[in-house]
């Protein structure tokens, strides 16, 4: 009895259960799913903005939550909220409430994985995806998670779920999660406010120059490690 009353069985199993058939089961969950992807699909920041503001003083807690609905559904983009945020709360607490939104989407998306193992995250992402984001890992090790932060993209979700399901420790993934995204999210917060019909190619383009020049950065210093590791090569203990 202790056995499917333990924390491991009501996180696994009978929270999803509940969770699955509450979405089933009841109509108005069902279309507020419909209703959230067809704004995600349309790509329209006002339309966020709008639907936001329609919560009056709950507006950051349903930001919030559509953030990490974002991250967990993947891939939705969320720089839509990001500028929804700003537009409404001013550049630096829509950042605040934007990246700390984000980092909780991604901590969760982490322990999916991690819990429930690649066949489910497969099912909430797709395997081609999982699959390149594995190709990412391999190729840049412990800097992954920190590079797919910085790339505009690579889908963090499924870089959060991919980390999940290696031997990453929570904390560093958390840390450079953390560190990856805040720029970026500081640049989109500080333009979200100006963002209109006329200014979005011109938000867009800032925000790409920015982050490849954090990359190219990065890149660098990869490069220079990888160089200097391949050069260190061990000596036979008698030449030595």
């Amino acid at each position: 009895m202790r056995r499917f009353l333990s924390r491991s069985f009501l996180l696994r199993v009978f929270l999803p259960v509940v969770l699955i058939a509450g979405v089933v089961a009841f109509k108005p969950s069902r279309d507020w799913i419909k209703q959230v992807f067809l704004m995600f699909q349309l790509l329209d920041v006002n339309l966020i903005r709008g639907y936001i503001l329609s919560f009056g003083i709950w507006a950051p807690v349903m930001s919030f939550f559509l953030m990490v609905f974002q991250s967990v559904i993947a891939p939705l983009p969320a720089f839509l909220i990001t500028f929804a945020n700003a537009g409404l709360f001013g550049w630096w607490k829509g950042a605040i409430l934007s990246w700390s939104s984000a980092m909780a989407g991604a901590a969760l998306c982490f322990f999916i994985a991690r819990w429930y193992g690649r066949g489910p995250v497969e099912r909430l992402t797709s395997k081609a995806g999982l699959e390149g984001v594995d190709r990412f890992f391999e190729r840049y090790g412990n800097y992954a998670v920190f590079v797919a932060r910085l790339l505009p993209f690579v889908s963090f979700d499924i870089v959060s779920y991919g980390a999940g399901l290696t031997s990453m420790k929570f904390w560093p993934f958390f840390l450079a999660t953390g560190l990856g995204q805040l720029p970026a999210t500081v640049v989109y917060s500080y333009v979200g406010g100006m963002l209109t019909e006329g200014t979005r190619r011109f938000v867009l383009a800032l925000s790409l120059l920015f982050v490849l020049t954090a990359l190219a950065s990065l890149w660098k210093k990869i490069y220079r490690d990888r160089r200097d590791s391949e050069g260190c090569v061990d000596l036979p203990s008698g030449d030595r």
